[in-house]
């Protein structure tokens, strides 16, 4: 198994967090909210779990996967919505938040989560960096990275689960694209390979 300095996705996961700690840090803000968006594939959980590791703030960050809420393979639009409803927008104004679980083989929400508008934010996900999004975000990341790569590493990560939805998908993330142009609201673009 080749090392970390060997994998150039790692490689660059390694550098980008790096660069977005450091964009955190000088924020100077105590409870700063982080957006990680990009195609299905391309690193964003894995980045989110190198910034926890390595968050610059005192205290503990809140990292939330809309993997856990999305409802259902045809959710992504509505998971970013409840995410702003439940979570960014409360955060931004200091009162608590909320995220209901989607439980994916009932197909039905599941127990609630508490967002804490005290402590920092890193929100991960196909669909999350909107307009309505970044108003409220500090650090708006953007993840570009080529079709065979992602979907290698996506089927090799949930293998016959997501196979017969990956172009169900993937029409919703072009759709995002198309309709909120992420990569045009990023404070950063990280090209992983």
């Amino acid at each position: 198994m080749p090392s970390r300095s060997e994998d150039p996705v790692a490689a660059a996961l390694e550098r980008a967090a790096t660069l977005i700690v450091d964009d955190v840090h000088a924020l100077a803000a105590a409870n700063p909210v982080v957006l990680i968006d990009g195609r299905s594939g391309a690193g964003k959980t894995s980045l989110a779990r190198m910034l926890v590791e390595r968050w610059p703030i005192a205290g503990r960050v809140q990292s939330i996967a809309l993997d856990s809420i999305y409802p259902g393979w045809d959710g992504l639009h509505d998971g970013v919505e409840r995410a702003l409803d439940g979570i960014l927008r409360p955060h931004g104004r200091g009162l608590l938040g909320y995220w209901r679980r989607w439980d994916w083989e009932r197909g039905a929400e599941a127990e609630v989560h508490a967002v804490d508008p005290a402590l920092g934010v890193i929100l991960e996900g196909s669909g999350v960096l909107t307009p309505a999004t970044a108003k409220i975000a500090d650090v708006r990341i953007w993840l570009e990275s080529a079709e065979d790569g992602r979907k290698a590493r996506a089927l090799k990560r949930d293998g016959d689960t997501y196979r017969p939805h990956w172009d169900r998908w993937a029409r919703q993330e072009s759709d995002h694209l198309l309709r909120d142009q992420p990569q045009a609201l990023a404070t950063r673009v990280i090209d992983v390979p």
